[in-house]
């Protein structure tokens, strides 16, 4: 099993619920590719570099987590196509 952490930009306009949905469906995406969920930041709202969707602001989390190989090209393939996710990203955390 490899480390990785999956970093996402959610839509700041969306209520806390919908918010919160949101990151339970990326949870999900992981634990269906027998992924372990070790941690998840909540950096919460923050300014972006630039404007993406004629927005300026979004919800900032990181997930940590521990997955076969295989893992994360799926759940990147699955949150690509999520709504309110602007940004999305999985990468390997050294061990």
């Amino acid at each position: 099993m490899n480390k990785y952490e999956l970093a996402l930009v959610v839509n700041a306009k969306l209520e806390d619920e919908a918010r919160a949905a949101v990151v339970e469906k990326a949870k999900g995406y992981i634990t269906r590719y027998n992924g372990n969920i070790t941690e998840v930041e909540e950096w919460g709202k923050k300014r972006l570099a630039y404007e993406i969707q004629k927005m300026r602001e979004g919800y900032y989390y990181f997930i940590q987590f521990e997955a076969d190989a295989t893992a994360p090209a799926e759940i990147e393939r699955h949150v690509r196509i999520m709504d309110n996710v602007l940004r999305y990203l999985v990468v390997k955390k050294e061990a």
